[in-house]
């Protein structure tokens, strides 16, 4: 599968050209003999002979975008200065920062904020801690806990490497739903420790984002806070892969019309997506689903599942699904089946594999950043197509999901993190496309559609209040 230009690996190259003949076109006919996309052409200085011209340009990876650099240097007359990656330039500095709500313009101001004013605050909640939802930012700060031992599809790459993720995630949240985050980057990859941190830094703040966590230390990590702590405890590589997956399913089924209690699911990946996949799609109706994972489909009867690695997320797998008892490899299993969602390790499927699938085929090749089968050879045999990639429809993003759930989770002041929390989300999700706009492009809506984070708030709210009879 070839990569499309795209502004993740956008540049600026300053160039000094003739002023006369066709020297700016030169550029632009270069770039594009090279393969990349024009998308800025700016004169930044003028002499009598020179031209300084900033040209910004869409290649389709880092070696894509020196090579046409080298093309540009190329021309006869240019002189190329300067070249600046544009995600970079976008990440100096940092991507967030704290800044005060309140002025701090005189004595006055500074006596009630700091001390001696704030000293009856502290002592009020010293006396009455629940308070400190109304007094402080508790009541709408959450901590993006990681210990980079899975980011993004780039693998244990530590913690610093992590933080630009997370402050991303954590500036994300502010955009669509209001929710003040902080990146928190542990320094240790033990269990015990991350846990114990956690429950550290939990006063402050009023819910936890745990990110790219690997499995299956994720599981226990989750479970545990979840047990231990008075606020909610999310780990999105889980739980917001697995709402945005049942909302653009519940979608794409609609567009095949199929019904979920009726189709038959594979499913590749068993780690922290996959598994969560899997329960949020028993929990929505679902009753045939098959897993695959790099051994093969995972059964009962496998080896290791029935003891080692086995002994608890693995075996729970084994025991909620594959109820034809199959065997094999994840190719043989998906003949006949009406649906794929791969969250697991690219080019494992060929277009061949599709044809294979019952008709009217849904394909989810989620791998990141590139799909267990290629796009565009699924599409060839599939009804419906998605995947993680914004340069083709149907993007599965998690950022649908965590802002308007954790805004729906803080606003209802609740810690429970329960499936039907979950699939409310991902119905509220699927409802923000109309039925009168669905088609095998269009199953999930934008990322930047109007009120969709409020939308999701308010289903979290609702089913909290229904779960607790109110």
């Amino acid at each position: 599968m070839s990569a499309s230009p795209s502004v993740s690996y956008s540049i600026t190259v300053r160039l000094e050209a003739p002023s006369y003949g066709n020297a700016v076109s030169g550029i632009t006919r270069a770039v594009e003999d090279a393969g990349g996309v024009v998308t800025g052409l700016d004169v930044s200085g003028s002499g009598r002979d020179r031209l300084r011209v900033d040209v910004t340009i869409a290649a389709s990876s880092e070696e894509h975008s020196r090579a046409i650099t080298e093309e540009l240097g190329k021309i006869e007359g240019v002189e190329v200065g300067k070249v600046s990656d544009r995600t970079f330039l976008m990440h100096l500095g940092g991507k967030i920062e704290m800044s005060s709500k309140v002025a701090l313009r005189n004595r006055d101001e500074l006596s009630m904020a700091y001390t001696p004013g704030v000293a009856r605050v502290s002592l009020a909640l010293a006396e009455n801690p629940g308070d400190a939802r109304r007094l402080t930012i508790k009541r709408n700060t959450v901590a993006v806990v990681t210990d980079g031992s899975a980011v993004l599809g780039l693998g244990n790459i530590g913690p610093i490497a992590a933080l630009p993720v997370m402050e991303g995630k954590a500036a994300l949240f502010k955009q669509f739903a209001g929710v003040d985050a902080w990146p928190l980057c542990l320094d240790t990859q033990d269990t015990e420790e991350i846990i114990m941190v956690v429950k550290a830094i939990a006063p402050g703040f009023a819910g936890i984002n745990l990110e790219d966590i690997s499995a299956p230390r994720c599981f226990e990590i989750e479970r545990r806070l979840r047990e231990e702590l008075d606020i909610p405890v999310f780990h999105d590589d889980q739980h917001g892969t697995a709402i945005v997956v049942l909302a653009a399913l519940t979608n794409a089924l609609k567009v095949v019309g199929k019904k979920l209690q009726d189709v038959r699911i594979v499913g590749s990946g068993a780690g922290a997506a996959g598994t969560a996949i899997l329960k949020l799609l028993i929990a929505a109706g679902a009753t045939d689903i098959t897993v695959a994972d790099y051994h093969g489909v995972v059964h009962v009867g496998r080896a290791d599942v029935n003891g080692g690695d086995g002994d608890g997320e693995l075996r729970w797998v084994a025991d909620h699904t594959n109820p034809g008892n199959l065997t094999g490899t994840l190719k043989e299993a998906l003949a006949g089946a009406d649906v794929f969602i791969g969250v697991s390790a690219p080019r494992i499927l060929t277009g061949d594999d599709i044809a294979t699938m019952a008709p009217g085929a849904i394909v989810f090749a989620l791998a990141n950043p590139e799909p267990e089968v290629d796009p565009d050879d699924a599409l060839a045999h599939a009804a419906v197509v998605a995947t993680g990639r914004s340069d083709y429809p149907n993007q599965i993003n998690n950022v649908l999901a965590f802002p308007g759930v954790f805004r729906g989770l803080i606003d209802a002041q609740s810690n429970d993190v329960t499936p039907e929390v979950l699939v409310a989300a991902a119905r509220a999700i699927a409802s923000a496309v109309p039925d009168s706009d669905l088609n095998p492009s269009y199953i999930v809506p934008s990322v930047f559609h109007k009120d969709l984070a409020k939308t999701v708030a308010e289903a979290v709210v609702a089913a909290v209040k229904g779960e607790h009879g109110e």
